[in-house]
């Protein structure tokens, strides 16, 4: 199942994605893409979309099983533009988006999958869901020089903090129920990223309606879906784990050469389990007992 370009898999497989949740893949290269899909099909995700170069190969498995879209993640807003692509063609539909290398984990998610997640979510009221980025890095980057390693794989226990999120249009007053995250390899190496790519918070789960719109940094045109819960209490957060910082610290040439290990005093190997990511407050089950 591999389409052209996302309006002929829209045109092809409009019934199918209404029945979502749809997981979107945005692969930007060829690491760790295979896992990527099938765990988040594992995930409970009818219908997981994978947009990538057309040079790239799947196993047959997930050449019967994933909706494949021949797509350029190196284009400007190539991100965005797919989001928005889909939100358009399924309103009321919840939607996920991530990279490769990145695995979603949501709390339970061991004994509960993101179908029952996401319909308790609804019955809250909430139509999108914040994700924290948690940036996952190898042991060894002898061994593993692009930094990846699912069995080595490591990630910072402490060293996230959140800032109150300004508000241009209000005289930079903070905005109601919305915080910028940071922590992770972002935080401890921000001398190779740029200050507006800093952020670990990305509304990753959400909602599709008319008029929606995914902007570069990871929010929406509706500030609402921004926040990190309702006004009455704490709502459900979930975690992306994920290789694509350290990927690209060890990648970019700024960077390349002067980090040799990823490891410091407050690592820890990833359990690769939410209890782990519950016990570090990197995400939350709210309500959902």
């Amino acid at each position: 199942m591999q389409y052209p370009g996302l309006t002929a898999m829209i045109k092809d497989n409009t019934a199918k994605l209404a029945k979502g949740p749809v997981a979107l893949i945005m692969v930007e290269d060829d690491v760790e893409v295979a896992t990527t899909l099938r765990h988040h099909q594992q995930a409970g995700f009818p219908s997981v979309v994978a947009l990538m170069p057309e040079s790239f190969d799947l196993p047959r498995d997930l050449q019967d099983t994933v909706l494949r879209v021949d797509y350029n993640m190196s284009l400007e807003g190539a991100m965005e533009t797919a989001v928005n692509t889909v939100i358009d063609a399924v309103p009321g539909q919840w939607l996920y988006y991530c990279f490769n290398a990145e695995y979603l984990f949501h709390p339970f998610c061991e004994t509960r999958n993101v179908i029952e997640m996401l319909a308790f979510h609804s019955e809250e009221r909430r139509d999108a869901m914040l994700t924290y980025v948690v940036d996952l890095y190898a042991e060894d980057l002898k061994q593993y020089p692009d930094a990846v390693s699912l069995d080595q794989a490591h990630m910072d226990r402490s060293g996230y903090y959140a800032l109150a999120r300004p508000d241009e249009d209000n005289h930079g007053h903070p905005k109601e129920r919305q915080l910028d995250f940071f922590g992770g390899l972002r935080w401890r190496y921000e001398e190779h990223v740029p200050a507006v790519r800093r952020k670990i918070d990305r509304i990753a789960l959400f909602r599709a309606k008319k008029g929606l719109r995914l902007r570069w940094d990871h929010t929406f045109n509706d500030e609402e879906y921004n926040t990190y819960a309702c006004p009455w209490h704490h709502n459900i957060t979930a975690a992306i784990c994920s290789f694509r910082t350290a990927k690209a610290l060890k990648s970019n040439p700024g960077s390349k050469f002067e980090i040799e290990t990823f490891k410091w005093h407050n690592s820890a190997p990833f359990e690769w389990h939410s209890r782990q990511l519950l016990d570090l407050g990197l995400m939350e089950p709210g309500q959902w007992f």
